[in-house]
């Protein structure tokens, strides 16, 4: 998976950004405010945009349109996504390895040839289109030692590509230069930044409205600085837009979520009122310092940061409530939003989704809300009586139509009853779903008088165990858990004297997918050497987060590069095993495998070791390769 320039900064910014709030009100209203004028032409063409898409981790690639794991474009790609029900597209594009030398910097013709041909499927298609400068922000980080150079360098390029399609319509949007900034401190605001930034906009606009053609009236985007939603950063661009006096021009913002849900962080696990309020006050401020005034805003990317690892770093019904929501109220303020897709959402070889949840939340948020729950999760304890299970529905304005166990529709009044938005499945129902297996039993599906189905997943379960380890070290650390059946939320580290353990030391809790990842086929959590590269040597008091409710202690030692730990599952004279032999899979998995499972082997014997090594070798290999493509986009 590649992961944006950016992310390299974004937990300073993003946590600087959401302390911001505490002192704005709610809604962040701008300076700026008056009378709405939303009914431009303008205003109108960029709403028929809704939806949009990213062709992410190709054309802004580093390499080739291959190199970041896609394959090469098709026009039978951009017929799939039509077919999807996009109405937009915006292309990614990085130039600088395209260019030949100063001073003109001749863009390599086969390249230009290449980006055309997207653009013309993209736009036989019916798609508006956005092209803009991507990764190109990167040597624009010099502007302030070098400005001379970077505003030829940035002329240069934007005087081929406005005179390459001037001739084109207008559904072919220009984008000046995306997420600019002008310091590795994503949080940081100056003076000279944002002089910078307008100079560079100011110039994108005149390129193009001097280029001819189509390009005098064609619409232009322009990026605050790093494409942020804070006040500061949306009134400066309005002065930018305000002084350029043109009426065809269009702000843009990104939008990734409050930082601490985004990326699971700070035991931030649900989509709660304050992810929620994060969302509404950061769209109610583009709307109030542009829309209200008669500047359309696309959301030119949407996601969650969490993404970059992996689509499971926030549990998939919190994912849903967060895509419901965004997609929502970003059309409620008349913003079209784009979503940011590095090739995990849309197969670009099957074209279809790989993950149909996502994508009909978002389909259904253009013509309404969609219903959800507290929780898509349900746990039976496995050792207890079944008994009648009371979840609270948000129906978000509609009706319970039906409640279905794969094709059969349930009883109302009999298997579940609803009371309001407190729905009760009862616990003959229950009963008669119960198995012997742990994990995932079975899938209720409630289907409403509008918008997307909501799922239940039953899971049975028994209370998690963890074991005892010897032999782990500061480059992988493997923390046997037998899972039965629970699913990990997050987990907490602090030193035994006090203060937070690991990276993130502002919270105990720490961050999925960088400071620990549950692996339920091999029953493991494996801690990286991200994790223990911000440890000190000394004793550690672990808490695992369970999503039924469980709480599990654990005490590891660190002590140069060797680190251990005690489980108070066993007793306190029990050998323990090495941290290789724990790697092997001891139980059933919550979840299906996402590759064949390894054979497990009785602690001691060689196999076993070996296995238990392969899969520690593996583990810290595709750490490496994680922490490589750190520098790629998403």
């Amino acid at each position: 998976m590649k992961i944006r320039w950016k992310r390299l900064g974004s937990a300073l910014l993003a946590i600087g950004l959401s302390l911001s709030l505490l002192v704005q009100p709610l809604g962040g209203k701008s300076a700026y405010a008056e009378p709405a004028k939303t009914d431009t032409k303008l205003q109108q063409a960029v709403e028929a945009m809704q939806p949009g898409w990213n062709l992410g981790n190709t054309f802004e690639a580093s390499g080739d349109e291959t190199s970041w794991g896609n394959p090469t474009v098709t026009k039978e790609l951009i017929q799939a996504l039509k077919a999807q029900g996009y109405r937009s597209i915006r292309i990614p594009i990085t130039w600088n390895h395209r260019l030949g030398a100063a001073p003109d910097y001749p863009i390599q013709a086969d390249f230009m040839k290449r980006i055309q041909e997207v653009v013309d499927w993209s736009m036989d298609a019916g798609l508006a289109v956005i092209i803009n400068v991507h990764h190109d922000s990167q040597w624009m980080l010099n502007m302030e030692t070098e400005r001379e150079t970077v505003i030829a360098k940035y002329t240069a390029v934007w005087k081929q590509i406005a005179a390459h399609f001037k001739n084109y319509p207008s559904t072919l949007l220009f984008e000046s230069v995306n997420e600019p900034r002008f310091s590795d401190d994503w949080n940081k605001d100056e003076p000279i930044y944002f002089e910078m930034l307008d100079q560079l906009n100011t110039t994108f606009q005149k390129i193009v409205r001097a280029s001819g053609g189509k390009n005098a009236t064609r619409p232009l985007i322009l990026d605050p600085l790093t494409a942020n939603h804070s006040q500061a950063r949306l009134d400066e661009l309005y002065k930018t837009i305000q002084k350029l006096n043109d009426p065809n021009l269009i702000a843009t913002i990104h939008y990734y979520g409050l930082y601490s849900f985004s990326v699971n962080v700070a035991g931030s696990t649900v989509f709660d009122e304050a992810a929620k309020n994060d969302v509404t006050q950061a769209f109610d401020r583009a709307y109030d310092t542009f829309v209200a005034k008669g500047i359309p805003v696309i959301i030119g990317e949407f996601g969650l940061l969490g993404f970059d690892k992996s689509v499971d770093t926030v549990e998939r019904g919190e994912i849903l409530k967060y895509l419901e929501y965004v997609t929502y109220y970003a059309k409620e303020k008349k913003m079209p939003a784009m979503l940011w897709d590095n090739g995990q959402h849309f197969d670009r070889n099957a074209f279809a989704w790989k993950n149909p949840e996502f994508y009909a939340v978002m389909k259904a948020g253009l013509t309404g809300r969609s219903s959800n729950a507290d929780s898509d999760l349900i746990f039976l304890r496995q050792d207890e009586p079944v008994a009648d299970t009371t979840i609270h529905l948000n129906l978000n304005g509609n009706t319970l139509k039906a409640v279905k166990s794969g094709d059969r529709e349930l009883s109302a009044g009999t298997d579940y009853v609803l009371d309001g938005e407190q729905l009760t499945l009862k616990a003959d129902l229950l009963k008669s779903l119960v198995t012997d297996q742990l994990g995932e039993i079975a899938a209720l599906t409630c289907t409403f008088s509008a918008g997307a189905d909501w799922t239940f997943h039953l899971l049975s379960y028994k209370t998690p165990t963890t074991r005892s380890v010897e032999g782990g070290s500061r480059e992988l650390f493997v923390l046997p858990v037998q899972f039965n059946g629970d699913k990990l939320a997050t987990m907490e580290t602090a030193y035994a004297d006090g203060g937070n353990a690991g990276p993130d030391d502002w919270t105990p809790y720490k961050e999925f997918g960088k400071s620990f990842s549950p692996d339920y086929d091999n029953n493991l959590i494996q801690m990286p050497k991200a994790f223990f590269e911000q440890v000190k040597d000394g004793e550690i008091r672990v808490k695992l987060h369970f999503w039924s409710g469980a709480v599990l202690d654990y005490t590891m030692t660190v002590s140069g590069d060797a680190v251990s730990g005690v489980s108070p599952d066993e007793p306190a004279s029990q050998p323990s095993p090495s941290a290789t032999a724990v790697a092997s899979p001891t139980a059933q998995a919550s979840e299906a495998p996402s590759s064949e499972p390894t054979k497990s082997e009785e602690p001691g014997s060689s196999l076993y070791v070996w296995i238990g090594i392969g899969l520690a070798v593996l583990a810290a290999a595709a750490l490496t390769a994680i922490a490589y493509r750190k520098k790629a986009r998403k």
